[in-house]
């Protein structure tokens, strides 16, 4: 496999279907969902702790779904409508069970926290910032052209995730999120109607 092809060299790449300008809209959403995907690497580089084996595995799952995001978002115009994409509506729902999962175990929020803690917490909450940016360019993308929907939820809900995420990985090791010394108090838990 040549690592190197020269056919970019003119400031062009492929999609699924077609060539584009290297800024293209698309380009630049995958693009930013391969920097979140390097970045949860990093953020499984400090998940080897015997605790941490249940959110390693489901960082491993969105690193696979990363890419499948990725994907979806690659395909040339002419190619929209004629394509099967892989990210699906179970894939979001998967996602916002592990958030509830998440959020049930942490300790009661009520005011802002600083991103920090443990390392893998700190590495999540970069993951977290990377993929608000990416969805912020999935969502300039969605608003020019089709994009698969559930590519854009996923990612949406991705970032909450990560947060939830991150505070797990400092209560599994007994670490306190740090609130923001001038936050208001900003969420409490909803309370169920009988």
């Amino acid at each position: 496999m040549n690592i190197y092809t020269r056919t970019g060299d003119e400031g062009m790449t492929s999609l699924k279907g077609g060539r584009v300008p290297k800024d293209h809209l698309r380009v630049e959403a995958y693009g930013q969902l391969d920097e979140l995907n390097a970045f949860v690497g990093v953020a499984l580089t400090h998940a080897a702790e015997d605790s941490y084996a249940e959110l390693r595995e489901q960082l491993q799952n969105i690193q696979h779904e990363l890419f499948d995001c990725g994907s979806d978002l690659a395909f040339a115009e002419d190619k929209l409508g004629k394509v099967t994409y892989k990210v699906t509506e179970e894939l979001v729902l998967r996602l916002e069970r592990w958030i509830d999962e998440h959020n049930a175990a942490n300790v009661e929020l009520r005011r802002f926290i600083l991103p920090g803690g443990s390392a893998l917490a700190s590495a999540l909450h970069v993951c977290r910032t990377v993929c608000r940016r990416a969805e912020r360019h999935v969502v300039s993308l969605a608003r020019s052209e089709e994009i698969n929907p559930y590519a854009q939820q996923y990612v949406n809900r991705l970032s909450d995730y990560f947060f939830v995420a991150a505070r797990r990985a400092n209560g599994l090791l007994q670490v306190q999120d740090v609130e923001y010394a001038r936050s208001a108090v900003v969420f409490s838990r909803k309370e169920k109607k009988e």
